[in-house]
């Protein structure tokens, strides 16, 4: 009897022994890879599975010898508007280059390269150094615009048919706290297909005094030479 108990106890012990040994050997290795996959990043999608990254965060890419851009408006007083342009931000708050007003950046249309951004107080600003602004711009180039709080009640004929001559249908018609946002060119043939415009109304207005913001994206001609 002592025999079978002593070879009994003896299987157990072995077999708690080798059951300790695989638990043990086994939660240390999944621990090793949880941890080496933690650190070499493993635990994020891998990248052929993530969402491809366009120019300017829009939503498609862009064809050949075409330039993607995105314009968001400002939103009432509060947050400022931003002009993307081939990937590269022209105008934001975090460049501290933007006003209330009209926000406006004046590109190259071959090159893409950055000429001018300004900002014009619509509200009480000089009219005037928008207008010398405007007839500056050269031949061939893109030109991208964007309001925040209010882009018109300075605005004059002259300067609208400035904007006009560069493509825009809706200046005509923009008043006192309305909602802008612009793509034209300076020589353009045509009305310019990048423009939206939403008015000034307290019945439909989002904000306390102002409408929603506008967001417009999308993929301009290169000008060939």
């Amino acid at each position: 009897m002592r025999a079978t108990s002593v070879i009994r106890y003896t299987a157990l012990l072995v077999t708690l022994l080798g059951t300790w040994f695989i638990v043990e050997t086994y939660f240390n290795h999944r621990w090793k890879v949880i941890s080496l996959r933690s650190w070499l990043g493993a635990t994020k999608q891998p990248s052929s599975e993530q969402l491809p990254q366009h120019k300017c965060g829009n939503k498609k890419s862009c064809p050949q010898f075409h330039f993607a851009f995105k314009i968001i408006s400002g939103a009432a007083n509060v947050v400022g508007p931003s002009i993307c342009f081939d990937n590269e931000i022209l105008m934001s708050s975090v460049k501290n280059n933007i006003g209330r007003g009209l926000n406006i950046a004046v590109v190259n249309g071959t090159s893409g390269q950055l000429l001018r951004a300004e900002a014009f107080d619509m509200y009480s600003g000089d009219i005037n150094k928008l207008d010398t602004f405007l007839q500056g711009i050269k031949h061939g180039s893109i030109v991208l615009a964007a309001s925040y709080d209010d882009p018109a009640t300075k605005m004059n004929d002259k300067v609208r048919a400035h904007f006009v001559e560069l493509g825009s249908s809706y200046v005509n018609n923009l008043g006192f706290r309305d909602n802008w946002v612009f793509l034209g060119a300076k020589g353009m043939k045509n009305k310019s297909p990048f423009e939206e415009h939403i008015k000034n109304d307290k019945k439909t207005n989002k904000y306390d005094g102002w409408p929603e913001l506008l967001e417009m994206e999308g993929c301009v001609p290169r000008k060939m030479d």
